[in-house]
């Protein structure tokens, strides 16, 4: 939980060191300090944020208990995920809420403090200008304009080339949610028909309900309510291999 120890920035200047700082703190935790972010964040704990600060620091904590909180709350819940799926894919999950909650803190104190359309918008191409946090966490980062010599700018373009986003990964195999689209409806209707109706939760023992989140494990073949594993099928959609509690125990006790 972020106290508010730090001045609060009233310049569009400000606004982006202040983003500079929270920034480069969120890269520091997900890269350099990648071990102790992934240590800290326990999935046997509650509900954790990953936060950074303006000096360039990062924390996991607790959210803030005030209702509305003082700030924009960072993705709640990062620890809940990692172990259902592979390291670089949690990171890079959490590396786009990172960049999504570093552009609600920045456009708070825009609007907090009347920034004007030329100076939201003046902001906005200032952090526009930084390689987002998920671009530095997947290798994917341009190098920016003002920072490279003219005479390198045509060989880094070259070599760059285009590079899949991992944000598009494909979905898990083993996750059914319901409804189905019309299309697959028709074709695999009388296919899934008979497993679905005598799909049991491996969690809570529920039969299997046409109308809730199913996730499937890619080890024991057991179906799981998704809220009884939390996973959302948000963070459904970015999970390769889907490996149960039981078997990501199983497999840290081997």
């Amino acid at each position: 939980m972020e106290g508010n120890p730090h001045p609060v920035p009233r310049t569009v200047e400000e606004v982006f060191s202040d983003f500079r700082g929270r920034r480069a703190g969120l890269i520091k935790a997900l890269t350099s300090d990648v071990q102790k972010f992934y240590q800290e964040c326990d999935p046997e704990k509650e509900n954790l944020c990953l936060y950074g600060l303006p000096n360039e620091a990062w924390e996991v904590n607790l959210p803030v208990e005030e209702v509305p909180p003082e700030l924009p709350e960072p993705a709640l819940g990062i620890n809940f995920a990692r172990d259902g799926m592979q390291e670089k894919d949690w990171l890079s999950l959490v590396a786009v809420h990172s960049d999504s909650w570093l552009l609600a803190v920045a456009f708070y104190f825009g609007a907090r403090f009347g920034f004007g359309k030329n100076e939201r918008k003046r902001l906005f191409q200032m952090i526009n200008d930084l390689p987002t946090i998920f671009e530095v966490v997947t290798g994917n980062a341009k190098q920016p304009k003002d920072q490279s010599a003219p005479h390198n700018n045509s060989s880094k373009n070259k070599s760059s080339g285009k590079v899949s986003r991992q944000s598009e990964l494909p979905q898990s195999k083993g996750v059914k949610m319901s409804p189905l689209p019309k299309e697959e409806e028709e074709s695999g209707e009388e296919e899934e028909e008979d497993d679905e109706q005598g799909a049991t939760c491996g969690a809570c023992g529920d039969n299997y309900g046409a109308d809730e989140f199913w996730i499937c494990c890619d080890v024991c073949e057991r179906w799981f309510h998704g809220k009884c594993v939390k996973i959302t099928p948000a963070k459904a959609e970015h999970i390769k291999q889907y490996k149960c509690p039981g078997c990501s125990s199983k497999r840290a006790r081997v």
